[in-house]
């Protein structure tokens, strides 16, 4: 595993918030990976953090960014990725979320997030939350104008252990309200590999507030959406990278087929979460 290393004089003048990788992709899939990165840009410098906390889970998704890179050139799908480190925004919290700029995350203390205000928030917020939302929403919207059909899929890592508490899935997928698709995608995984420990809504949910790109540019859209969650030991290195992609992307694949074969067949009414049991916009 390695993380980002950077000359801060450079950075601070070429790498942009967000990038954005094969826009005009045919595929029907669109992917977002919002914890993609561990970089810091200059002005904050270590926020008081080691080298190795910050290649550690709370600054980033390892992995993640490498199996959504392969899904998007496997699949020609696009896909919108966050440059920032977590510790500095959060790109998956909403605005008034608790932890958007984490003070400790997991166990850690994050001290150069003690005395953020709200004039450092919003300065966040508009230099790295907005540009990578707004990326997504680009892309979205030049798909719906273009009258194309997008399915959302965002990618994400989890780790082993949270607080001496094993997770025994290698992955899991999360959903939103509707959960057709999701469902979809879980019995594409199992159908390959019946022993897989697939985790439904696991190690998180909607009920923890770590669904708001899920929510936000997805069900609030109207599109069918998923969130990937694969265990970071699984994609620590490029065999795992491959191995999780490749699956992904023929599962993904075959999903989509038993969805349009159930939408032609005896479309069903949405398989949904009580509103009341979701985060509030």
């Amino acid at each position: 595993m390695s993380g980002h290393h950077f000359d801060p004089r450079r950075e601070a003048s070429v790498v942009p918030p967000v990038q954005v990788f094969n826009a005009e992709g045919h595929s029907p899939f669109v992917l977002a990976c919002d914890h993609a990165s561990n970089r810091f840009p200059e002005p904050y410098g270590d926020l008081g953090l080691t080298p190795h906390q910050r290649l550690m889970h709370i600054a980033w998704d390892p992995g993640a960014l490498g199996v959504a890179l392969q899904l998007s050139e496997r699949l020609d799908a696009a896909l919108v990725a966050s440059t920032v480190s977590r510790l500095i925004i959060d790109c998956n919290r909403r605005h008034d979320a608790p932890d958007l700029i984490p003070i400790i995350s997991e166990r850690t203390e994050i001290p150069g997030n003690k005395d953020v205000g709200d004039n450092e928030r919003a300065r966040r917020i508009g230099a790295y939350h907005e540009p990578f939302h707004a990326a997504l929403q680009e892309v979205l919207d030049a798909r719906r104008a273009a009258g194309l059909r997008t399915i959302l899929v965002t990618v994400h890592s989890f780790t082993p252990v949270y607080k001496d508490v094993p997770r025994p899935w290698p992955i899991g997928l999360i959903h939103a309200r509707d959960a057709r698709f999701t469902a979809a995608l879980r019995d594409a995984l199992l159908e390959e590999d019946a022993g897989l420990n697939v985790g439904w809504n696991e190690p998180y949910s909607a009920l923890n507030g770590v669904t708001y790109t899920l929510e936000h540019h997805g069900e609030e859209r109207g599109l069918e959406a998923t969130m990937i969650e694969i265990r970071h030991d699984e994609i620590l290195e490029p065999e795992g990278v491959a191995e999780w992609a490749a699956r992904l992307a023929r599962c993904l694949e075959a999903a989509l087929g038993a969805r349009d074969n159930a939408a032609g067949s005896h479309p069903q009414p949405p398989i949904t979460t009580p509103a009341e049991n979701l985060p509030r916009a």
